[in-house]
């Protein structure tokens, strides 16, 4: 494949000096690779790019593969330093559904709190899984906890229309909705507003993002389950990027770290 390393290189140093922009044509992950280099120091900001990824990772340690090809798989690493980590991973799914789908015309929404869906009355269940959002950090080596920390955002885009039958939510190719897209292509169309969102979020938070989010929150009025058993109605996310729920208990914050959540 034919990367546009130089162009987007070019655009994102504008707004990240020292950033490097690398393309391998395989690798284990672009996550654990960025976090290898961490921790031993290398914390420079970096787009790593992979063709194929055998051992790639989502949330709670579900497997990502791509092939050559099928998939866009990267991870910007950069150091950051937010007053507020919350609400990081719906701010960059925000960005990414933006890039690829402005106006929202294709229906790419935001299911909390790091993924990609679309509506698909043909699949089941009703939904396809386009991408997820892995985001990892590190201090840096010697650093002092108020310190920024290297920030690993990995990013994994279905490109072809997948063949992996049994996920709890059918994937989805982003060729389906746009024929002709590539994976070079595809990030040619988000990297730089990614980067243009982190730079936002460490100044800012996830508060100015918050009702751009709830536009496209897939979950919105719906009834979900928590995987903890308590089910309710998804209400929106609040200024921290909390998913709210109300529940047999009244309305309830849930964070990521505490439960997943599935539409009913």
């Amino acid at each position: 494949m034919i990367w546009p390393s130089e162009d987007l290189w070019q655009a994102l140093v504008a707004w990240q000096s020292g950033l490097t922009v690398e393309v391998l044509t395989q690798i284990d992950s672009t996550n654990t690779e960025l976090m290898r280099r961490a921790r031993v120091g290398h914390t420079d900001p970096v787009l790593l790019v992979a063709e194929a990824q055998t051992a790639g990772r989502g949330r709670l340690g579900r497997p990502w593969h791509g092939q050559t090809g099928d998939a866009l798989t990267f991870s910007l690493g950069l150091p950051l330093m937010p007053r507020d980590w919350s609400g990081l991973s719906l701010a960059v799914g925000l960005s990414l559904a933006q890039s690829l789908d402005p106006e929202g015309a294709l229906g790419v929404g935001l299911k909390w709190p790091n993924d990609l869906w679309v509506a698909q009355p043909d699949m089941p269940g009703g939904w396809g899984k386009l991408a997820g959002v892995l985001i990892e950090t590190a201090l840096t080596a010697g650093a002092a906890p108020d310190q920024p920390r290297y920030c690993v955002v990995g990013v994994g885009i279905n490109i072809a229309p997948p063949q992996e039958p049994g996920l709890s939510t059918a994937p989805l190719g982003w060729q389906q909705l746009s024929p002709q897209a590539t994976a070079p292509s595809t990030l040619a169309q988000v990297a730089l507003p990614l980067l243009k969102t982190l730079l936002a979020f460490e100044r800012e938070g996830f508060a100015p993002f918050q009702a751009q989010f709830n536009a496209r929150d897939v979950l919105h009025d719906r009834s979900v389950s928590l995987s903890d058993g308590r089910v309710g109605t998804a209400q929106g996310v609040d200024a921290s990027g909390a998913l709210r729920v109300e529940t047999a208990q009244g309305s309830e914050r849930i964070t990521s770290a505490e439960v997943s959540v599935r539409p009913q």
